[in-house]
């Protein structure tokens, strides 16, 4: 039975639309965990679109659970994290025209230079994540880099026209999650699942984590932040 983590950066997205100081991601992290998400996710961009370096230290003293802090493998995060020290780091690709990560981390051709940055991370004391597709080159050189977990990419399943389609994607993510776990990584899942396709990955037995944001925090606009985590975490155990 994998475990819910919920993002909370489009909570600051509509504050910055502003630049004001609501809604407040603070509030809306300790609103998840009552509601039982059993971790939450900030991801500080370099942009700083939508979470500030503020809202990272403040998590960072309220969180209950676990902080996971997703991140870019740059010098300017890392000092950044060995500051704050999340419980975890998830390294993402990131560019600065994309609307959100549009896909996994490149790892297999900088083998050395994760290494390097994955080694510096674990030493202050921060479990490392990497952030990739399901793909098997991928998650062979992240248990070379150190990383202790991958979290598998589920855009294409999710964006998926068809259902040959996504059946296509969700054997690629199941395999990929196989390896992973063959392989001594512990394994998450997430990007683009919702209300409808979560179910499915959640049934994945090395699946221990999913982390999910944009679906938990737009039907939150609507029936409440405290509803929308509980009726996921409801589908990821049910």
């Amino acid at each position: 039975m994998p475990k819910l983590s919920v993002n909370i950066d489009h909570i600051a997205t509509i504050r910055q639309a502003r630049k004001g100081t609501e809604p407040d991601p603070i509030a809306a992290a300790v609103l998840a965990e009552l509601a039982g998400a059993e971790g939450i996710i900030a991801h500080l961009r370099e942009d700083r679109r939508h979470v500030q370096d503020r809202d990272m230290r403040l998590l960072r003293e309220i969180v209950q659970t676990k902080l996971n802090m997703e991140m870019a493998a740059t010098d300017e995060m890392q000092r950044i994290a060995l500051d704050i020290k999340p419980d975890f780091s998830t390294l993402v690709p990131e560019k600065r025209e994309e609307l959100t990560t549009e896909g996994g981390l490149e790892v297999a051709a900088r083998i050395d230079f994760m290494k390097a940055y994955v080694g510096r991370l674990r030493q202050g004391g921060i479990i490392v994540s990497l952030f990739v597709d399901p793909d098997e080159n991928q998650i062979a050189a992240s248990k070379k880099t150190g990383a202790e977990w991958v979290e598998i990419h589920t855009g294409a399943y999710a964006n998926a026209k068809t259902e040959q389609d996504r059946d296509r994607e969700f054997v690629k993510i199941a395999e990929s999650a196989q390896l992973a776990a063959s392989l001594g990584l512990r394994v998450g899942a997430g990007h683009g699942l919702n209300y409808v396709n979560v179910r499915r990955i959640a049934q994945i037995p090395e699946v221990t984590e999913l982390n999910i944001g944009h679906s938990i925090i737009s039907r939150a606009a609507l029936v409440g932040l405290d509803r929308a985590v509980r009726e996921m975490k409801e589908l990821v155990h049910r």
